[in-house]
């Protein structure tokens, strides 16, 4: 057995048997169970070519994983390391980490909602969803921000253990229908209510 190979099995054993401990971990994000990566220290470390596209596909050996399935439990072992300036990816197990391809961010946001709650004094929360499930607030730990991909100003959220996602056209129309824009010295700022605290963020114009 070739060395890939010999990788490829370790990946596909690690990922099944990854698959049962989540099933039993529970957590307290409503929607999604993430095991505790941040308390993992694999030894072992491999590559994988996986590449997450800037538009938030995922392809593997250069086509796309068309199965949402295993698109989601890749999702769930996402883990990075690096600076912001120079980030690395992993898919990562108790055992080992692979390393995969990300061209801007890991996540999508692709639903938003605004949801009643009863113990936040009846201040409606903005919640995220992201393609591969995740619900974030839009809170203090999950900000708003602008940054550049390409030449291009684009919105990004905090998800989990500092990777962003980036909010969608539709999702950011929306926002827009629910937030408030002003201008000002050139710039546009679009301000939300979550929680009962205002977030904002500006866009040169």
């Amino acid at each position: 057995m070739s060395h890939s190979e010999q990788q490829q099995v370790t990946i596909s054993s690690s990922l099944d048997s990854l698959s049962e401990f989540i099933k039993q971990e529970s957590s307290d994000r409503r929607g999604r169970s993430i095991p505790p990566l941040d308390k993992w220290h694999p030894e072992r470390q491999g590559e994988m070519d996986m590449v997450i596209k800037a538009n938030g596909e995922w392809w593997h050996e250069g086509g796309k994983v068309s199965r949402q399935s295993l698109v989601d439990l890749f999702a769930t072992v996402l883990w990075k390391e690096g600076t912001e300036q120079d980030p690395e990816y992993y898919l990562k197990t108790p055992v080992e980490k692979i390393r995969i391809t990300v061209e801007d961010v890991p996540f999508l946001i692709t639903e938003v909602n605004l949801i009643e709650q009863k113990e936040q004094n009846n201040s409606p929360v903005i919640e995220f969803i992201t393609s591969t499930g995740d619900v974030v607030p839009l809170d203090d730990e999950h900000p708003l921000e602008m940054r550049e991909y390409q030449g291009e100003q684009r919105p990004y959220i905090e998800v989990r253990f500092g990777m962003k996602g980036l909010i969608s056209r539709n999702v950011l129309m929306h926002l827009i229908k629910l937030g408030e824009l002003t201008e000002e010295a050139g710039q546009t700022s679009l301000t939300l209510r979550s929680g009962g605290k205002a977030y904002s963020v500006t866009v040169e114009n």
